[in-house]
């Protein structure tokens, strides 16, 4: 149906016409509409997904006509339960939100897991949103607290972060992807009243901001600290195209993260920072004009490169948020949150229902120097895309 919504825009200047008027008038926005039925073409593919799940698996993406999955531990695991629970949220599908209550079943004994860096996107993304849904469920906010306590543990002081990867003794590798996980530290704090989460949120951002960006405020993947000393001893990538590319995740990663901490902190260089990350992004020659990056925005091949509608969906999230701080470029961010949310939301990127593994997007890339989940659907890519959808609903109605 959605499909030929579209078509029928794409042909008919009077429908486009149509459309502006009912805006004008107060009608509901042709994007509404769209949302509404991402929704429920959502509820669809995950009921499909939740078939070909096995009970103690987590999906991955889709490939070669195959659903990969992993275990509890791996760091996309709290991505499944988060999407189906956003999904309930708009349409009320209880059958959604009985599977997410048993992916959390699966899920939580990580809040005890001190060997990965990754507990805000396995943890808060999933109880996070169930506590959102269900404020008064301690067992929720106590595995939250768990895990804001197991992530703390890998904070180093000297370093002033905290450790992403583990690797040999002489190494302390920090990747920007880390910022992602603050949010949940930032929750701990209120919801305990113990402010060393918060310290460690603000240091390890200091630390970041100082030494992870560029002069044009791109930003390294991986920086690699001296344990002892605090030094840095090397800036490079593992995913993305050159030590000094701009791997596109990454770029959308430190955007969404200076945002939260603006949020949680109130401090302005913070927004600063968020605002100066947007600019490089949106001023871009490489981004193309539907607003869906290439995997890197120094890649090879383009404009021939693989795109990444995950790292779409994460700068359009963002950016949504990033509009409420942000008033003299408000209107340039909610629009090109739009065209992403748009665009995502055409047969080109959406999945047809029934087809993709469940998965709701195509065309998202994992590790393209390792090969790995290249031209695929991934977890993340669904969830942000949801997660982008819902805030623009929340903007639209204020």
């Amino acid at each position: 149906m959605l499909q030929q919504v579209y078509k029928l825009i794409l042909l008919s200047p009077f429908l486009i016409s149509a459309a502006c008027k009912s805006q004008q008038l107060g009608g509901k926005p042709f994007l509404q509409n769209a949302i509404s039925y991402n929704f429920k073409d959502a509820d669809a593919q995950y009921k499909v997904m939740m078939k070909n799940l096995p009970d103690d698996k987590f999906p991955k993406t889709f490939q070669n006509d195959t659903l990969r999955t992993s275990n509890s531990g791996w760091w996309c695991s709290g991505f499944y339960p988060g999407s189906l629970l956003y999904i309930y949220e708009q349409i009320k599908d209880a059958a959604l939100y009985d599977e997410a209550k048993r992916m959390l079943g699966l899920l939580e004994k990580e809040q005890f897991n001190t060997a990965t860096h990754d507990l805000g996107f396995m943890m808060y993304c999933s109880f996070g949103n169930a506590l959102r849904l269900d404020p008064n469920n301690e067992a929720y906010k106590q595995i939250l607290i768990n895990s804001a306590k197991s992530l703390a543990s890998r904070f180093n002081p000297k370093v002033g972060c905290i450790k992403s990867w583990d690797s040999k003794p002489s190494d302390f590798l920090v990747i920007i992807d880390n910022m992602m996980n603050l949010e949940l530290l930032f929750w701990a704090t209120k919801a305990t009243g113990d402010s060393s989460f918060y310290k460690i949120a603000v240091t390890h951002a200091n630390t970041t901001m100082k030494n992870h960006f560029r002069n044009d405020y791109s930003s390294y993947h991986v920086v690699n600290y001296d344990p002892e000393t605090g030094a840095v001893q090397q800036k490079k990538t593992a995913q993305g195209a050159a030590d000094n590319s701009a791997w596109a995740r990454g770029q959308a990663w430190g955007l969404y993260g200076y945002t939260v901490m603006y949020r949680e902190t109130k401090d302005k260089k913070y927004l600063e920072q968020a605002n100066h990350i947007a600019h490089f992004i949106l001023a871009n020659p490489n981004l193309p004009s539907d607003k869906i990056p290439y995997w890197d925005f120094d890649a090879p091949g383009i404009p021939n490169a693989p795109r990444d509608a995950s790292s779409a969906a994460i700068i359009a999230s963002a950016l949504l948020e990033l509009s409420t701080c942000s008033k003299e470029n408000a209107g340039n961010y909610v629009s090109v949150a739009k065209t992403i949310i748009s665009n995502l939301s055409k047969p080109e990127y959406k999945a047809a229902i029934g087809t993709n593994g469940g998965f709701i997007l195509k065309h998202s890339v994992g590790s393209l120097p390792a090969k790995s989940e290249v031209d695929v659907p991934l977890t993340y890519g669904d969830y942000y895309f949801l997660e982008a959808m819902t805030r623009y609903k929340e903007l639209a109605v204020q």
